[in-house]
């Protein structure tokens, strides 16, 4: 089974909007990799997201792209410093593949600890809008590709 970890889209400065919504330059970069999802015809039971807006509307271009619009929830345990235990246990016990959009440095931190059970040694770079596939099998963790946007 494959799971998809995402990075929102870049966002606009705190200053500009507190809220931080997607900058134009964010869209494009969701938009772009959303493009290039669904010409791998990647196929996803559901697309989970943070509370956080960027991450938000990161999901819903994705899900458009994937056909997904019906199959999105925000859940709890993705926020930048939440502890990346509680996302770790959403996925294995999903009973599909998953898309996972949130935020560094918690998406990092999930990572190193499904792969090398260290949620501290940063192992995987995620760019903003980079999406990096993991499968699991027989309980053993690992990076199947990687994809990160052109857009600037």
């Amino acid at each position: 089974m494959e799971f998809y970890l995402t990075r929102h889209g870049e966002a606009k400065a705190e200053h500009e909007d507190r809220s931080r919504p997607l900058s134009d330059r964010g869209k494009r970069q969701v938009e772009e990799v959303g493009e290039a999802l669904a010409q791998k015809g990647i196929e996803v039971s559901e697309i989970l997201h943070s509370d956080k807006l960027r991450a938000k509307q990161t999901a819903e271009i994705l899900a458009r792209h994937l056909s997904l619009q019906d199959r999105l929830r925000r859940i709890d345990g993705l926020a930048p410093s939440d502890d990346p235990v509680i996302a770790k246990a959403e996925l294995e016990t999903a009973g599909g593949s998953l898309m996972l959009v949130g935020h560094l440095p918690h998406l990092s931190r999930l990572a190193s600890l499904l792969l090398i059970g260290d949620p501290e040694r940063e192992i995987v770079d995620f760019p903003t809008a980079a999406v990096v596939c993991l499968s699991r099998e027989e309980g053993n963790w690992q990076v199947s590709w990687t994809l990160a946007p052109d857009a600037g």
